[in-house]
């Protein structure tokens, strides 16, 4: 099944010819847009066992099929994924694609790590059993982004320890093209974040916390320093962590140089160079951190003033 939010391209003309060749093809409307209205109606609709999720804006190796159901099967899991691996076409996705592999990046996420296998708290896409997704009742429609995370939480919570991560299920993302966009995604991540705290207060990752309790800090620190007269070492402070910046990207930078062309560089055009992949994941990395943030405090606002705890 393709859902389809009301895609402008050939995308709904294409599904539709391959319906007529093929029943199995089956298009999905979604007026509603977001992704978890459609994931609801497919799942509703679901015939098989297995429910394996596949989001536009990636590519997949030719054996994602099987080695998902390979590894849900083999583990017992309640939800079977792999890593999200980056690709990227411009030097600005090259940035962000890097910038993931950087803690201030990703945050420590196991689902972040191409060489880790095991069980974590989510996992980039996934493959499930129908029956549990109806179980639990789909995708909350309560989060228009970040309700892949909340999905896998709730699984834990009824299933106990669900959600395997295998490097062999491979897939691979292509970021958004330009930073607003990358800053729009991640003031949605804020709130989602936000949102999905509110639903699962006890199990929700502390690393969804992170950006928003460090900027609060800075922002406390940096008002106590000017208001109070005395000397806290606001500004050193704040060179000291533009500095760890600098020096961290360029480490992953250089780490990830040796197999850019390879791994991640997907256009004809000349790959960036070292300086311009620095600047990128450097600016990367604070719009990152600055879109969560102001997403999770738009969110607390709007729960606290209108008492709104939905999108």
């Amino acid at each position: 099944m393709i859902a389809d939010g009301g895609s402008t391209d050939n995308t709904r003309k294409i599904v539709n010819t391959l319906s007529e060749k093929d029943k199995r093809v089956k298009l999905v409307h979604n007026p509603d847009k977001f992704q978890s209205f459609a994931l609801n109606k497919m799942i509703d609709q679901a015939e098989g066992d297995i429910f394996l999720r596949a989001d536009g804006h990636c590519m997949y190796q030719d054996d994602y099929i099987e080695k998902s159901v390979e590894i849900l099967l083999k583990t017992k899991a309640r939800n079977a994924g792999g890593a999200q691996r980056y690709v990227a076409e411009t030097p600005i996705q090259a940035g962000i694609a890097i910038a993931v592999k950087s803690f201030l990046g990703n945050g420590g996420a196991k689902y972040m790590d191409e060489k880790y296998e095991g069980y974590a708290d989510t996992v980039f896409l996934g493959c499930f059993w129908t029956a549990d997704l109806r179980e639990i009742e789909g995708f909350s429609t309560k989060n228009r982004t970040n309700q892949d995370s909340e999905l896998n939480l709730r699984l834990a919570e009824v299933f106990g320890k669900s959600i395997y991560v295998s490097p062999e299920i491979k897939s691979w993302y292509y970021p958004r093209e330009c930073y607003v966009r990358l800053f729009t995604q991640y003031f949605r991540y804020g709130r989602g974040r936000f949102l999905t705290k509110l639903l699962h207060p006890n199990s929700s990752p502390i690393r969804g916390l992170i950006p928003f309790l460090f900027i609060c800090f800075l922002i406390v620190y940096g008002t106590a320093d000017i208001i109070s007269g005395s000397n806290y070492y606001f500004p050193e402070f704040v060179a000291l962590l533009m500095l760890i910046v600098l020096i961290e990207s360029l480490r992953v930078v250089i780490k990830t140089n040796v197999r850019f062309k390879k791994e991640i560089w997907k256009s004809e055009s000349e790959p960036p160079g070292i300086f311009s992949k620095w600047i990128h994941v450097m600016v990367s990395v604070v719009i990152m951190q600055i879109g969560h943030f102001s997403g999770f405090l738009y969110q607390l606002v709007k729960k606290i003033t209108v008492r709104n705890e939905n999108w």
